[in-house]
């Protein structure tokens, strides 16, 4: 417990305790029934304070939230949220678990080292996006799915890894056909927070590797 601390910062700790709190408070006041909901919720916040130190930890973590939330979304025949993350969230997760294992800051497995994309890396990723923008798009109208406006641009905001209010209005819309859903609305705020902080916890760690070299 003390490494804990240790490591983590009380800004962290706070934020963390407090998406959880709230997770559990929302899924006690609106559903109460789906537990994989709630397990998904908690496993998916606390990989991103993991997210947030450049820790591995949090890629493993991000894994198994993937699965368990494209579960959830083939409840609601969100395919678009299902299909995006068991076959792009999921991957890219192992990907990056494989990377941060293998380049590791100054030998800290616990510390991934921060590194740029280039302007070369942006075009490449701009096309990508604009290609599985609109070949999903195609692929959620066969397969009916629900709501398949925001379906589609979730996908290029996941692609884009930028997805979190999107994700809020897709699951604000099927919170209106069923209460339980507001859980996961709440899930996505609180993830919503947790990026953030991620953002900006990522610069300040760029910030000082950088001026250690």
């Amino acid at each position: 417990m003390t490494k804990i601390k240790n490591y983590f910062s009380k800004g962290e700790i706070i934020l963390w305790s407090s998406s959880v709190v709230v997770i559990i408070m929302s899924f006690i006041a609106f559903d109460r029934t789906n537990y994989m909901t709630l397990c998904a919720s908690l496993i998916g916040v606390t990989s991103l304070i993991f997210n947030a130190k450049g820790n591995p930890i949090g890629q493993v973590l991000m894994v198994v939230f993937s699965l368990l939330y494209g579960i959830i979304s083939y409840t609601f025949s969100y395919y678009g949220e299902m299909i995006t993350y068991l076959g792009m969230t999921m991957p890219m997760a192992v990907f990056a678990l494989i990377s941060w294992l293998r380049n590791p800051y100054h030998g800290n497995k616990a510390e991934v080292k921060v590194n740029s994309i280039g302007k070369r890396e942006n075009v490449y990723m701009w096309i990508g996006t604009f290609i599985i923008t609109v070949l999903f798009y195609f692929i959620l109208e066969y397969f009916n799915t629900a709501n398949i406006i925001p379906s589609t641009i979730s996908v290029t905001t996941s692609f884009l890894a930028s997805n979190d209010i999107v994700l809020i209005i897709l699951w604000t819309l099927a919170s209106a056909y069923d209460i339980r859903y507001i859980s996961v609305v709440v899930c996505f705020i609180a993830f919503l927070v947790n990026d953030i902080y991620g953002f900006v916890s990522w610069r300040k760690i760029k910030i000082r590797q950088q001026e250690n070299i």
